[in-house]
């Protein structure tokens, strides 16, 4: 036998569940808790015989097999239960108990149970009547308030438009939810509302409500709805003495309070943000007097200030002028400024809408004292959220200062309550990576790491892993490059850890910025980058920025993209928690290359590159507004340096694939605006997509002359250019040397690689010899002759080419000067003539062994006239 049932005192959700799970097992049997509340009694009463319920003294006798238990975790006591029996506990809450062998339990974070079987039902195509459809939704609509609960998902929105479709009636639904109370509910509901007490526990308001109420028979949990819906506390908490018991009804708004946590200290349960107790002993006021006790203990903030603020802060004196506050706000791009006394007390709060009011009456000169909010506009690091708000209600602010000791440590504006909201949509898959950073680091990099973590608490520091190796740790990649941001002294630091972890220190005090250096021959990671946690600004587009100290937070905000705006916490007490200010995560887990304001690109052009790489490295896409940026910013590129550009590009050309980011760069007119010459073609596409398995043939094979470069990616970028120069002509070369800031060495080069156009005719004529073929080409260097081989689609040429590079560049004569000299041919000029012409026979096929070559000598002297004797 099978079966499917509730908790007792059991809601819609409760029911509306055991409905669906007998949709989805057939077999099963929907068997009612034995108490069901008011609500739940009409609508059977009016719906029973369309539904598929048996009342528990109906339930049949025999051994149950499968118990199916929903919305709750609590297994019921039936007669029929065995220790074989199978229970699968479908619930929308976290699992909150030990699951025995022959137990499962099936949750996703959704608003209602009813949710997770209604989505299963649509998937399995099942049918429901109009009436189950009614009750479905009923079950969705009362756990989410109508989809308006804090805990609502797209889940729940979904499978209620889903039972709308199949007929679900929004009148019964709204006439269940919304029953008028019964008389005795109406004098109990008004008893309550004149015992109603407000506490604080943590900055979240608390209501309570006892009375007692000996006669009163009625389900009370309707009307913990209705103080709730009036009151809107961050929680509730009714409890009514009852003729034999007192019983607890509790609702919670707030993660930060567990009502369940709170009804288990009275011998009930429930869930988190739903539950009750039946309390047999004990008086109404004693209740209340242990629930407050257990509320003071429990109840702390799920989120508070600390969690949200950005360390440190710039303040103004009141006797600041109302141009140099201006100047102030332009510089940092804030909207509000903590006005501060000598003493350092707080004394106000001046915003932009201050400083634009002063200015629109002229007055520059005045002192800020005059236009600012003035009065203590505080909160401390341990303030709950909710007292945040009230705050910026009270003054009409939207930035706060953060006060702890008397001194101001940090600020916190409506910005970063947005964030939690945006957040709070569902918790961050990678929110704790201590595991991951531990497993991805080598084990003596990872000692070294966690030294820096101890160093920097002793030296009361804040240590997060940023960039790269965060991004790639959530991608599952390896990225063993560790960049490391302290909230305090960087260099201090790094001299620090070189003490007790070995290395050297190289430091550039003006960016706050150190490397350690390790010098161990079987070290995978060479240094690690420490960087002071600061922020910049630019004093004009293009311009190298200006920086200062500042915190994690707004270090962040100074770099590229979202997803490299991602920090790892390597604090004892925080280690491995992710920092995640910008959706870096979001866009990282949606594919998206995106900058974090409209000004990014002006402020700094060569990001452009720097997002097509990544775009097509990572296998990306530039999120749209990013994309209509780039073309926007476009001729900002006019403004930025040659070096800082062709060091972006030959970091293009690093990438395994470079074919694709200059594809992309070309589809945006990057490469174009850069300079008129930079292109890209299939003609292109093909020799420098075949590039290195063009150059393993070439320099794989037998040789004279100079072998490959060391780095061959340089070569790769220097051969674009020389194939794009081949096209350009001399003029076009200049130009786009100069555009690049080459140096004289690559500059050269690609002027010799121009030469290959009047070099084509005689390259390709019939019956070139092959010491013409050498003094055509030997000139030239063997790089520059790997880019004509490349670029040339003539097969004679080709094999001209690669003739010269395999065999011809190496052919010398056996005689050499010494040999000359003693034929008896004084030494001057004629030994290079005499050497090319033998060098010239040996090509040609009229000499072949030393003999052949001393007389090809004799002949020579004799047509000239010169003097030699024989060998």
């Amino acid at each position: 036998m099978e079966i499917a049932t509730s908790h007792e005192n059991t809601d819609f959700d409760g029911l509306a569940s055991m409905l669906g799970a007998v949709k989805l097992y057939p077999k099963a049997i929907a068997v009612l808790p034995q108490r069901l509340n008011r609500n739940l009694q009409d609508f059977l009463a009016l719906y029973w015989d369309e539904l598929p319920f048996v009342r528990r003294e109906d339930m049949p006798r025999g051994r149950i097999k499968l118990l199916i238990v929903v919305d709750t975790q609590s297994i019921p006591s039936l007669k029929g239960l065995t220790a074989d029996t199978e229970v699968r506990i479908i619930d929308h809450h976290p699992l909150e108990r030990e699951l025995e062998p022959t137990m499962s339990f099936h949750s996703e974070d959704v608003g209602s149970t009813t949710s997770l079987l209604v989505e299963q039902i649509g998937q399995s195509q099942l049918s429901v009547s109009p009436v189950e459809a009614t009750l479905l939704l009923l079950g969705i609509y009362e756990d989410t308030g109508s989809l308006s609960y804090p805990g609502t998902k797209a889940l729940d929105a979904r499978c209620a438009a889903w039972l709308l479709e199949q007929g679900a009636n929004l009148e019964v639904v709204n006439e269940f939810l919304h029953r008028p109370l019964s008389e005795g509910q109406q004098q109990l509901y008004r008893s309550l509302v004149e015992a109603v007490e407000f506490h604080e526990f943590a900055g979240h308001t608390v209501v309570v409500a006892a009375v007692r109420a000996p006669n009163f028979l009625e389900e009370i949990s309707t009307l913990a709805h209705k103080l709730r819906d009036l009151y809107e506390p961050s929680a509730l908490f009714v409890i009514v003495g009852l003729e034999a018991s007192v019983q607890l009804v509790a609702r919670s708004n707030s993660d930060a309070i567990d009502v369940a946590e709170i009804a288990r200290g009275f011998g009930g349960g429930g869930h988190s943000k739903a539950a009750a107790a039946l309390i047999r002993d004990g008086a109404v006021e004693h209740i209340r007097q242990r629930l407050l006790q257990l509320l003071a203990q429990e109840v702390r903030p799920s989120t508070t200030v600390a969690d949200l603020m950005s360390h440190g802060a710039y303040t103004l004196s009141p006797d600041t002028l109302v141009r140099d506050a201006a100047e102030v706000m332009r510089r940092y791009g804030h909207e509000g400024f903590p006005v501060v006394a000598e003493s350092g007390k707080v004394l106000g709060m001046l915003t932009r809408r201050e400083i634009d009011k002063a200015l629109q009456y002229e007055r520059e000169d005045a002192p800020i004292g005059s236009y600012m909010r003035k009065g203590e506009i505080v909160v401390a690091p341990s303030d709950s959220v909710e007292r945040l708000q009230d705050v910026m209600i009270q003054h009409g602010v939207g930035q706060v200062a953060v006060v702890e000791n008397g001194e101001i440590v940090g600020i916190v504006t409506r910005t970063d309550l947005i964030e939690l909201w945006a957040h709070a949509r569902g918790p961050s898959p990678g929110s704790d990576l201590s595991e991951r950073v531990r497993e991805g680091l080598p084990e003596s990099l990872l000692d070294r790491v966690l030294k820096a973590s101890q160093l920097a608490r002793e030296m009361g520091y804040s240590l997060y892993l940023v960039g790269g190796f965060v991004r790639d740790l959530l991608l599952g990649k390896a990225h063993l490059d560790l960049d490391i941001v302290v909230e305090g002294d960087a260099i201090a630091l790094a001299r620090g850890l070189s003490e007790v972890a070995g290395g050297r220190v190289h430091s550039h005090s003006r960016f706050g910025t150190a490397s350690l250096i390790f010098d161990d021959k079987d070290e995978s990671v060479p240094s690690i980058d420490f960087t002071t946690a600061r922020r910049e600004f630019y004093e004009y587009s293009t311009a190298l920025p200006q920086v200062e100290r500042s915190s994690i937070k707004q270090d962040l905000y100074r770099r590229d993209f979202t997803i490299n705006t991602m920090a790892i916490s390597l604090d004892e007490d925080t280690f491995g928690g992710l920092l995640d200010f910008y959706g870096g995560e979001r866009d990282l887990r949606q594919g998206l290359i995106r900058v974090l304001h409209n000004l990014s690109f002006i402020e700094d052009p060569i990001r452009m590159l720097r997002a097509v790489r990544l775009e097509q490295r990572l296998g990306f896409r530039l999120e749209e507004m990013t994309e209509d940026l780039i073309s926007d910013a476009l001729e900002w590129l006019d403004r930025v340096g040659g070096e800082r550009i062709w060091q972006e590009l030959d970091a293009v050309f690093q990438e395994d694939e470079p074919a694709n980011p200059l594809r992309r760069l070309a589809e945006l007119g990057v490469l174009k605006q850069i300079s008129p010459l930079l292109r890209w073609d299939t003609w292109l596409e093909d020799r420098v997509g075949g590039y290195a398995a063009a150059a393993t043939h070439w320099y794989s094979r037998p040789s004279g002359s100079q072998s490959m470069p060391d780095s061959r990616r340089l070569t790769l970028a220097m051969t674009y250019l020389a194939l794009v120069g081949i096209r350009a002509g001399q003029e076009g070369i200049q130009s786009l040397a100069e555009r690049l800031r080459l140096p004289k060495d690559e500059t050269r080069f690609l002027l010799d690689a121009q030469l290959l156009n009047s070099l084509l005719p005689p390259l390709a004529e019939q019956g070139l010899p092959r010491s013409s073929l050498y003094r055509l080409l030997s000139p030239h260097p063997d790089p520059v002759i790997f880019v004509w081989w490349l670029s040339s689609e003539d097969d004679l040429v080709r094999e001209r080419l690669e003739l010269y590079h395999t065999e011809l560049s190496s052919v010398t004569p056996l005689i050499d000067g010494d040999e000359l000299r003693k034929m008896g041919l004084p030494p001057g000029p004629r030994y290079a003539e005499i050497l090319g012409a033998l060098r010239d026979a040996r090509l040609d096929g009229r000499v072949a062994t030393l003999d052949d070559e001393k007389a090809e000598v004799q002949r020579l002297i004799a047509e000239t006239g010169g003097k030699g004797r024989g060998a």
